[in-house]
């Protein structure tokens, strides 16, 4: 195994109403990284708990040093916005990420980092492999929820609910998250890198033994929803008309067929004015025009986006970028080559 470069660590936890779990978070959290050997600090990132979370969270900054670092948000924004604060407020070359029910094991967090960096990854993904969750209401929906995900990422995880992630911040400060996409952070990290490089570590899972889960089977519907987006912006986000494109021309064909065929019953003297199929012809013509005229429309919204803020349809990696940015030219030579020397 190569030789690598140990990394700055960065521990972000959202919590919401977890005031119990605070405290044994946060030793269990200092006894896993007793051992670290470069810089690491936790950033508690409070989502607008109704508590004593925060009061909590500063009381053990106050017990372990400024390195614990408490971020209220200013009301609830929910697990992904909470999730973005704390990655974007991270100032480790590594960012590891869990939630605050004690449920994911710090003690995980430096066998995952070493993976990432040993094997230059970008993202080790925890693997709840025996998970202590109810049957029906956790496991059953994730189950679902991990093969469709699965199916339509082309990503190959088998528990894309973990929260116990262990990143690259390079490359994670690259990716926006919004609505709940904490769920897809693979997937969109698979727009910056190659799926290779997300891999799996199967962690330990503990049951809740404090505070109340927060999730429910409305989820399950949450995560189809979601899944459409992340299908779009994965395929399609820098050409938005092959997209609709697509759409409109598949509407367009049947409407075409449909017409056709009563064109050539209209020819052949039968009346076509009063069929409802005529009308079903023609409103599948109206809808095609549409989407393609939206296919057009969202084009003209994607270059406007990456042309205004500068933002790159590629992602390069940093170190590549270093290297490629001290590479010197080629200087000219008074004497050509004999392979290029003029015959």
């Amino acid at each position: 195994m190569p030789p690598y470069r140990a990394a700055s660590l960065s521990l972000v936890i959202p919590v919401f109403n977890e005031q119990d779990n605070i405290a044994p978070l946060l030793q269990r959290v200092h006894e896993a990284l007793a051992a670290y050997s470069e810089p690491w600090e936790v950033l508690l990132v409070d989502d607008g708990s109704s508590d004593r979370t925060v009061a909590e969270a500063t009381q053990g900054r106050i017990v372990y040093g400024s390195h614990v670092r408490c971020v209220p948000l200013a009301r609830n924004f929910g697990q992904t916005a909470a999730m973005q604060a704390g990655i974007d407020l991270a100032r480790g070359d590594v960012i590891a990420t869990l939630d605050g029910d004690l449920q994911n094991d710090p003690i995980d967090i430096p066998r995952m980092v070493h993976r990432l960096l040993a094997e230059d990854l970008d993202l080790v993904s925890g693997w709840r492999k025996n998970r202590k969750d109810n049957l029906w209401l956790r496991k059953v929906p994730s189950a679902i929820a991990n093969r469709l995900i699965r199916k339509i990422t082309g990503v190959t995880l088998h528990d894309y609910g973990c929260s116990l992630k262990v990143f690259r911040a390079s490359v994670i400060k690259g990716v926006r998250l919004y609505g709940e996409m904490h769920r897809f952070i693979p997937a969109w990290l698979a727009t910056q890198t190659s799926p290779s490089r997300i891999q799996e570590e199967v962690v330990a899972h503990h049951p809740r033994t404090a505070g109340v889960s927060k999730y429910g089977l409305s989820r399950t519907f949450r995560v189809i929803i979601d899944l459409i987006s992340v299908y779009f912006f994965m395929r399609f986000a820098a050409r938005p008309a092959h997209f609709f494109g697509m759409l409109g021309l598949a509407f367009g064909a049947a409407g075409g067929v449909i017409l056709s065929y009563l064109l050539v019953l209209k020819m052949l003297g039968e009346r076509i004015g009063d069929r409802p199929l005529f009308m079903v012809g023609i409103m599948l013509v109206l809808i095609a025009v549409q989407i393609l005229t939206t296919g057009v429309l969202s084009e003209m919204l994607s270059r406007t986006y990456y042309e205004s803020k500068e933002v790159k349809s590629y992602h390069i990696r940093p170190a590549a970028l270093a290297e490629l940015e001290l590479a010197d030219w080629c200087q000219p030579s008074s004497t050509l080559s004999p392979t290029l020397a003029p015959s």
